[in-house]
């Protein structure tokens, strides 16, 4: 294993506190002998676990996860932004143990899988270490096989490190279309349809169906994110574009859908626009946006946009 360039990417199941710090400990610890910097992104009642394994003088840094995991793409962003800097600043290796929060896991997970995958090829230019941590009492048995077929590698306690037989390249995962779960309330009446719209009356439609409660800028976000989106479709997707869009009082779904094919890219939306088709706007929707959803099917490409507090989506075992 080449642990001085290329991302190094594993995953540990744990079922006990007990068997978390039995490998994050060892793991922190060889980056601190190793002089790598060395840092920790769990959630807070974890991250005082291992803080509290560790030496009160270790050198290690906890990062806030709340900011951090709000979007996938930012995600990766901002990892890219604080990676380039390290190396920059002479760090020939970096380690990271971490973990999705819970909330993105319940609401979200299928955005996250895309991002558990792409990271391998998104992250392969830094000199990286990370080991994602699932806690198997209250991860779903869906989200697991995700995981299983995302992480290159597997850690278990003691500092152990296997190649995990079970990995698919990112090119591979990602091109396999994933179901789209209905959210609870796309299983209503749509409370405006548009068939074709101008960007000009998605952003209008958007404005009138908002509740109150949405803030002013993830309103402004959220309209911003489905201009681009209905744009990407009348210039390069095949008509008939239809556009739905769902609200409550804390949140509001909006989908895109056209009768092509979509964008080439498995990593549209999640990595920087490199021109190709779509790849602008889904990133900046991929930015803004509470949830971002792709869907290919035998009906076309569909793009389904959420602002607001999600509900839970129902667990599949």
């Amino acid at each position: 294993m080449n642990t001085t360039r290329g991302y190094d990417h594993a995953a540990v199941h744990y079922t006990s506190d007990a068997e978390l710090l039995a490998v994050a400990v060892p793991f922190l610890q060889g980056g601190l002998t190793a002089g790598e910097p060395t840092l920790v992104s769990l959630e807070p009642e974890r991250a005082e676990l291992v803080r509290e394994a560790l030496p009160s003088s270790a050198p290690v840094d906890f990062l806030a996860t709340g900011d951090l995991y709000a979007r996938p793409a930012a995600a990766i962003r901002s990892y890219r932004e604080l990676m380039a800097g390290l190396v920059a600043g002479g760090a020939a290796g970096i380690r990271i143990f971490g973990e999705i929060p819970q909330a993105a896991i319940d609401t979200s997970w299928d955005w996250w899988a895309r991002y558990e995958s792409a990271v391998n090829h998104a992250y392969d230019e830094f000199p990286l270490r990370s080991i994602c941590a699932y806690d198997t009492r209250t991860t779903p048995r869906h989200v697991l096989d995700d995981v299983a077929r995302t992480h290159p590698f597997v850690a278990t306690p003691g500092g152990g490190h296997h190649t995990n037989t079970g990995y698919v390249d990112p090119l591979a995962f990602l091109a396999v279309p994933r179901p789209m779960t209905p959210l609870p309330i796309e299983l209503t009446t749509p409370l405006a349809e548009l068939a074709d719209p101008r960007p000009s009356a998605a952003r209008r439609a958007i404005t009138a169906a908002a509740p109150a409660a949405l803030a002013g800028g993830e309103l402004d976000d959220l309209v911003l994110a489905v201009s681009e989106i209905v744009d990407n479709s009348l210039r390069h997707g095949r008509p008939p574009v239809r556009m739905r869009i769902w609200a409550d009082t804390v949140h509001v779904v909006v989908t895109v859908h056209d009768t092509g094919p979509g964008p080439d890219d498995p990593f549209a939306g999640l990595l920087p626009a490199d021109r190709r088709v779509g790849g602008r706007g889904l990133w900046i929707a991929h930015q803004v946006c509470a949830q971002v959803t792709l869907h290919h099917d035998t009906t076309g490409f569909t793009v389904r946009l959420a602002a607001g507090r999600l509900p839970v989506q129902a667990r599949q075992g």
